[in-house]
């Protein structure tokens, strides 16, 4: 029996040049990158760390988190420039290599259908960010009664700031999805986890042509140049997360 297996990705065969850069290929913890193959599809793997449970205990810990992701993401955007893949969760761990076959002979007509759909297609995200709320505290006032009303005030044009954002929001991420294949809407970010200025709106990826990244990225910039108070944040090309982590299944 083989050891477990950590699978990356799904993909297509490889071609012989392909095959020989993906064998200088290092995977997580340094271990070689392979291809275990069923048919026209393939499961790009490595032998996976010994003792899975320590594995996940170091995805509890960010420092930890961040280096296996580096590591994943690495072989994913390697395989990404040889041949068409759907990129799987980190940490998708299979008990051995059996297992892996077991799944591609199961799921090879509907891995075969996603790679046609993903063929030639990345992903691009796009983050919105709201600036210069109206303050929701109201100044110093001589009289209880105009504090009162100068807070209403400010509540009033806060909310109307958010109403706002919201309308361009939607407008902004409709012209997008117009020019795209698909999109996928994920949860804000926090401003501690991302580190940017303003609250995050938007958090949206798109899936559209290779070839129509610089237009597409254009096309963000100036539709946000085009709202007040919004500032957006274009990211990729990536290989297509959002729109190619298939459920795999039982990996036991």
């Amino acid at each position: 029996m083989t050891a477990a297996q950590y699978v990356y990705a799904i993909g297509r065969e490889l071609d012989p040049a392909a095959l020989a850069a993906l064998a200088g290929l290092a995977g997580i913890d340094g271990a070689a990158v392979g291809q275990i193959a069923h048919r026209h599809v393939i499961a790009i793997a490595s032998a996976a760390p010994s003792d899975e449970t320590a594995l996940r205990a170091r995805l509890e810990r960010l420092d930890e988190l961040a280096t296996l992701a580096k590591a994943h993401e690495a072989v994913v955007a390697a395989v990404a420039a040889l041949t068409v893949i759907a990129p799987l969760r980190l940490a998708t761990i299979y008990q051995n290599e059996q297992r892996v076959h077991q799944m591609l002979r199961h799921r090879h007509d509907e891995f075969d259908a996603l790679l046609d759909r993903l063929a030639g297609m990345v992903e691009v995200g796009v983050k919105l960010y709201l600036d210069n709320l109206s303050p929701d505290r109201a100044a110093p006032s001589s009289s209880g009664r105009a504090y009162l009303q100068q807070l209403s005030q400010r509540h009033q044009r806060r909310d109307e700031d958010w109403r706002n954002a919201a309308a361009a929001v939607q407008r902004i991420d409709t012209a997008l999805a117009a020019h795209a294949l698909d999109r996928s809407h994920h949860r804000p970010q926090p401003a501690q986890l991302s580190g940017a200025a303003g609250h995050n709106v938007l958090n949206a990826a798109y899936l559209i042509p290779n070839r129509r990244v610089t237009e597409f990225a254009e096309l963000a910039q100036r539709l946000a140049t085009q709202q007040p108070n919004i500032h957006v944040e274009v990211t990729g090309p990536w290989a297509p997360y959002s729109f190619a982590t298939p459920d795999t299944g039982d990996r036991s």
